[in-house]
């Protein structure tokens, strides 16, 4: 089944020369079954990419989805044109009246600070708690879920010495949850943050479990015991080149950042990057989907709770 998102997103046609099933509302208007409702908190700075790279991910599923992207007022977003915010974004108040079966919170290039000192959090927070009672389940991703673990468990975030970029071996810490279903004994996930959360404070906090660590890169998948809302700190929907082309913009701004690790040829720069993680990034999201969203949600979007 395809996703469904408006008829003149960029993204369209991006995913349609990928063959990747993608409908749009006209064609959707005429079919009669009950779509998931997922709802983008797309804090990204790169908007348009972080939307293809989602889209890409959520599409492969026999689900039909309709995608709706949110944005925060409270920030003035630079690197995206307002036309396409205006055309294809929509704030909270726009929203705080509805239900959505799955929302997902992206990453944010904003992790060195204190979540105090982020210009969008007083707004962030306000969402994050209407999701309590107005999303089935909520998908965090990366900052995203640094910000969601201290906003809903007072779990902190931690300075790492270094960067940590690059793709790293995980293996799972909870194998016959759903979530991992379809998973191999070990996996690789892409990460690009400077802060972790650690693990003895994820399991001082009986409300959580943890679902998947990674002896370089740490914890990666957390999740409340309810399923309501799941936790993970790595890039799983990261294209082939993103970790490159971010290690070039670190260049050019001349922070002398480490090449990222397990990721080119022979961890040359010069030569290609290696994709190991496609696979169980597909399986990730599409597990996400149906075991926590779909099989579990209400069919009347009013009865969620």
């Amino acid at each position: 089944m395809p996703i469904k998102i408006p008829d003149q997103l960029p993204a369209t046609s991006a995913l349609i020369n990928e063959n990747i099933f993608v409908m749009t509302e006209h064609r959707a208007l005429h079919q009669d079954i009950r779509p998931l409702k997922l709802l983008i908190l797309n804090l990204m700075p790169t908007k348009i990419v972080t939307e293809i790279q989602l889209l890409r991910k959520l599409s492969n599923t026999p689900l039909q989805i309709e995608v709706e992207f949110l944005r925060t007022l409270s920030h003035d977003a630079k690197n995206t044109d307002a036309e396409h915010l205006e055309a294809f974004y929509t704030s909270f108040e726009s929203v705080r009246d509805r239900r959505f079966d799955g929302m997902i919170i992206t990453g944010a290039p904003v992790e060195q600070l204190d979540f105090f000192d982020v210009d969008y959090w007083p707004e962030l927070c306000e969402i994050m708690d209407w999701t309590r009672e107005n999303v089935h389940s909520t998908l965090h991703i990366c900052w995203g879920a640094q910000a969601g673990l201290f906003h809903h468990y007072g779990v902190k975030k931690y300075d790492l010495p270094k960067k940590l970029s690059g793709v790293y071996l995980h293996t799972m810490e909870k194998p016959l949850s759903p979530f991992f279903r379809g998973f191999n004994d070990e996996f690789f996930v892409p990460h690009s943050r400077y802060t972790e959360v650690r693990r003895e404070d994820i399991e001082a906090v009986p409300e959580l479990e943890l679902m998947s660590t990674s002896k370089q890169a740490g914890v990666f998948a957390v999740k409340s015991v309810d399923n309501r809302r799941i936790f993970i700190t790595g890039h799983p929907e990261y294209d082939a080149d993103t970790l490159a082309l971010e290690y070039k913009r670190d260049l050019d701004k001349g922070i002398n950042p480490s090449v990222p690790e397990n990721y080119f040829i022979d961890d040359d720069p010069s030569k290609p990057p290696r994709v190991t993680w496609r696979s169980h990034a597909q399986l990730l999201y599409n597990n996400w989907l149906n075991y926590y969203v779909y099989q579990t949600t209400p069919y009347q979007l009013t009865d969620i709770q």
